[in-house]
């Protein structure tokens, strides 16, 4: 990998039915084998099944979700003298929204209904009402930070 420069980050086109940036991110991420359609057809579906449990606006509902599930601090491991330590630290913006992107399809995946839409649609509704096993896991990296505390003067 070259050290010279960090790579420039790429312009994501905005989606086509909401004009969202975060939207389209989204569905780049649950995309499987390049097959942008299916992914589209998949969060569409869902966020219209979304709308007709909340009674809401669909893309309000996913961003209020993924604020839900974003998280503010994470560890990450340092070595220092030969002892490996969980050391907190605070998580830029883009990484949050990226982890969060990414818990959530997770989560989505691991669900036990029978379509991808019903399984993101149920996950997108739990995480408006801070439940869910996307929430869980922001709430797990949470205490996990909380708990290596004493640890935070190793931060760099």
């Amino acid at each position: 990998m070259s050290r010279r420069h960090a790579a420039e980050k790429r312009e994501i086109l905005p989606d086509a039915k909401f004009g969202d940036k975060v939207l389209s991110k989204f569905m780049n991420n649950l995309m499987i084998d390049g097959k942008k359609s299916v992914a589209e057809s998949i969060v569409y579906n869902a966020m219209d099944r979304v709308e007709g449990k909340l009674k809401r606006a669909p893309i309000e509902v996913f961003h209020e979700a993924l604020d839900n599930i974003k998280p503010s601090v994470e560890v990450r491991s340092r070595r220092v003298g030969g002892a490996t330590y969980q050391v907190p630290v605070e998580v830029r913006p883009s990484r949050r929204e990226a982890l969060a992107i990414r818990w959530l399809i997770k989560a989505a995946r691991t669900r036990n209904e029978n379509t991808m839409e019903e399984r993101l649609a149920g996950e997108l509704v739990d995480a408006v009402n801070s439940r869910g096993s996307a929430v869980k896991k922001r709430e797990d990296t949470h205490k996990m930070a909380d708990a290596n505390k004493a640890f935070s003067h190793y931060r760099w």
